[in-house]
Order: structure tokens, then sequence, then C-alpha cells
């Protein structure tokens, strides 16, 4: 039966069952479907033709039946650092980014997991886009295996795959979009897939407190948090969702997180200068985090047009990571990356503005 096109399933999104199950449905012998897993996800075919091995009987059937998600690289940025900002559109017109970072052990990319963001954090550029909708599971793996290719092409490092970390960091909430999130890990940790490690792909939540016990128990991968505030008066104007889920029921959540494969917790903090950035706030991050598995990335704010916030100076940002350092936290300040692109964290926005109709409340899946 030919499925009518706007209910046509994306073959790019099947978790490998799925492709069991439409493979067997096709007539086709059970070893087809680990030929196009492989193709999908290991090879990041971007078209039907490019898997030369599979029958061109098998390749039409499937394009009868399904529809492969491949999208369309609309822009890229090249920092002077390295770091590479691009722009995909989706098949419906909808634009969104992911960055690579390059570092000397490593090469990340940051991935998004909606078309824009709901939670509207006040210091966030995202922020200010609302949400238009969720990516599908393809589109969030494919991001992944654009980037691939495109690093090949650059010359970057030999393929199939360039990347070795991936940080659900970008454009969205990924806890928001939990089932295309849960599809798309097991996808992109698959053995017949990239193989990522789970040691080295890490989701980020702005916290949504029901999902986080979930993902732990239901992945293997890292959570980090965007804490970004010490007190629910401080947080409930940076972070509306605090609101929702204030500081004591997040960090609750945090201390349930299962913990086992040496994971432990991010904490994002955002340095706002003059307004989360003083040695009272460090002691009281400090206490907040007490007892927990955790590391705190510093993340110097990053200046964003029309956003009534500034940079801290130098010699608070050291201050503040000095603070935690004599209370016994692992700290880091996160480098500045991609910021003549646009790229650094917070900076994110492929469409959309202030007061764009397509804010919708944070809910979670």
């Amino acid at each position: 039966m030919v499925i009518s096109h706007d209910e046509t399933p994306d073959l790019r999104g099947l978790p490998r069952a799925g492709v069991e199950r439409l493979v067997a449905a096709l007539g086709e012998k059970p070893y087809r479907a680990r030929q196009l897993f492989r193709w999908l996800h290991r090879a990041g075919a971007a078209t039907l033709g490019e898997m030369t091995d599979v029958p061109r009987a098998l390749r039409d059937a499937l394009a009868r039946e399904v529809r492969l998600t491949t999208l369309e690289r609309a822009n890229e940025q090249r920092s002077t650092d390295g770091t590479v900002k691009w722009t995909w559109r989706t098949r419906d017109g909808k634009l969104v980014e992911s960055v690579y970072m390059p570092e000397a052990d490593r090469r990340t990319l940051c991935v998004s997991t909606q078309v824009g963001c709901a939670v509207g954090c006040t210091f966030c550029l995202t922020g200010t886009m609302g949400l238009a909708r969720n990516l599908e599971p393809g589109e969030i793996v494919d991001q992944i295996h654009r980037a691939n290719r495109r690093l090949v092409e650059l010359g970057v490092a030999e393929g199939p795959r360039p990347l070795t970390n991936l940080v659900f960091m970008g454009m969205g909430e990924p806890l928001a979009n939990y089932r295309s999130l849960k599809v798309a890990l097991d996808l992109l940790l698959s053995e017949d897939g990239p193989q990522f490690s789970h040691r080295h792909v890490t989701v980020s939540t702005s916290g949504l407190v029901p999902m986080i016990r979930r993902l732990g128990e239901e992945t293997p991968v890292k959570l980090a948090v965007s804490l970004n505030a010490t007190t629910d008066a401080q947080r409930d104007a940076l972070m509306p969702i605090n609101r929702r889920w204030p500081l004591a029921e997040l960090l609750a959540a945090c201390r349930e997180f299962p913990v086992r494969n040496g994971r432990r917790i991010t904490f994002e903090y955002v340095l706002l200068g003059g307004v989360n950035d003083s040695l009272e706030d460090a002691r009281r991050l400090a206490s907040l985090l007490r007892g927990l598995p955790a590391k705190v990335n510093l993340i110097p704010y990053n200046a964003n047009p029309g956003l009534p916030f500034e940079a801290p100076p130098a010699s608070r940002v050291v201050a503040f990571q000095e603070e935690l350092a004599a209370r016994h936290l692992t700290v880091v300040v996160r480098k500045n990356r991609g910021r003549d692109i646009s790229a650094a964290c917070g900076q994110l926005a492929a469409e959309g503005g202030p007061g764009d109709p397509r804010r919708q409340p944070v809910s979670a899946e």
C-alpha cells in the first residue's frame, strides 16, 4: 500500500526494529535491514541512490513507501577560531543551526532538537524566537550526518565520522522533545550506526524536572543542567521555567539522576555582569551543589543585540572560579567559541524574533 505524502514515515528516523519491519513487509530477506541501517547511519547516505549494493527494485519500493530526510545546507559560516556554524533547511522550509567546535583532543557538534525554543530564557537569543515545532528523529540525526560529510569535504578528517563528541545544547529544549531525542540517541549510539560512545554524548536541559530521571533511566548519556542562578528569585527572572520547577525540585531531580558508569552532572552557569557573578553567588552555588557528582562550566556571557545583559569583567570570572575551586568543586571556564559568527552559547537564532506568535509553552513529552 502506498502511504499518502503527509503520513509517509521517514526512513532515517526509524529505529532499527522499524527498519526490520519495513524490510519484512516488502518481502525482503532480513539481512537487508542491517544493510539499509548501515547506509543510513554509518555512511550517512543522502539519497537512496547512494546505496549501491541495495537492489534497484528494493530502492524503488522504498521510494514508494517512505521518505528519506536529508537536510539542505542553507548557510555555512567559519570563525577565525575554527568553529563552523551551519544553517540547515528542513523539507518544510524551517531553519535550524548546529555548530562544530574543534579542540586538540576532540571534534564536537552542538546539535539542535527544536525549531526555536519555548523556554524563553531572558539572556538567550534563541529564546526570543518562540517555538515553531519539534524536530523529528531523522532531522536530529541528519545534522550529524551532514556535518560529518561536510567536514570530510573540508579536509578536517577522513570519513566517515570525523565527529567524536555530541552536545545537545543547540536550538531548543531537548527534554521537551524527548520522544524524538530518545530515538535519535538510540540511532547515534547503535553499533551498526555511527557508534558514538555514551561518554561522549551530553544532553542539556533548562530544568524539565519530570524528564531528568527518565533520561537517566532510559539512556546512558551524560546530563548537563543550565542553572545560571543561585536563588529562586534570581532564576525566576532569568529562566521562566523556574516558576514551574524551582531550584529545590530541580536539584532533587539531579540528586536522583542515576550516576552509573561514572557519570557526573555538568552544571552550566552563564555569568552575567552585575547580575549573578558575585562572590556571594559563587558561595551559594557551591552550597547548592554540595554532595552532588558535579562539574561546573562557567560561561562568560556572549553579548546579544537587544538583550539587556553584559559580559562580566575577566577578573570577576577568575574570582568566581577560584571561589568555587576553594570549595572543592571541579570548575572550568568555557572558551567563547565562534562569537564572530554568532555561534557561541545563547546566540543561535536562525529565524523569528521577539514577540514571534509561534511561542508555545514548555511541556514534557
